[in-house]
């Protein structure tokens, strides 16, 4: 069986390499917008079972599709679409806990599988000065929350309670027991 990751995701890519999974890649062009009214966790499963069709899944293939939101006080966070915009989620998360939820979806054209990881993830109260000199690195551009846990954005976290790889983009331990199923 051939597993293709339908993400164009640097991230989602490394941690399957770490899983010592073997794997091609198509990214999905699928349309990523969803109903504001839609509860995070409806939102992350819809868009990745959308991405994972958008992707031709041949005889012999897996496709694994994922998305991933941060969702605070109501709000479901994307990636910022700007600097300003990653200054005003980061505001927004600053000494509160938010929480990431990762949508997967599997399929081999005749089964699937779909799910949602949450990861409860607080933060420390951020000063102007830090939430501006985070944002001129340029790493929250596209991040969901606008913070990378795996880079300088860990200096931003006080704890998590979850998979920490779900914050980074995919639950890489979860995942993998579906894909057994799957024969990968």
């Amino acid at each position: 069986m051939l597993l293709v990751l339908a993400s164009a995701s640097p991230r989602r890519a490394e941690i399957l390499r770490q899983g010592g999974f073997s794997f091609v890649t198509r990214v999905s062009k699928a349309d990523e917008s969803v109903p504001a009214s839609l509860s995070p966790a409806t939102a992350v499963r819809r868009l990745a079972q959308r991405k994972g069709l958008a992707v031709d899944c041949g005889p012999g293939e897996v496709v694994l599709a994922a998305d991933t939101v941060v969702a605070c006080a109501g709000q479901i966070l994307g990636k910022p679409e700007s600097d300003t915009d990653a200054a005003q989620m980061l505001r927004l998360l600053s000494g509160r806990t938010h929480h990431v939820y990762t949508g997967v979806y599997i399929t081999n054209g005749a089964q699937e599988v779909l799910f949602y990881e949450r990861t409860a993830v607080t933060f420390y109260p951020l000063s102007e000065m830090q939430i501006e000199d985070y944002v001129r690195t340029h790493e929250p551009l596209d991040k969901a929350g606008g913070y990378a846990i795996q880079g300088r954005g860990a200096l931003l976290v006080r704890r998590i309670s979850g998979d920490y790889l779900n914050v980074v983009g995919l639950p890489l331990a979860r995942t993998a027991r579906y894909l057994r199923d799957f024969e990968i």
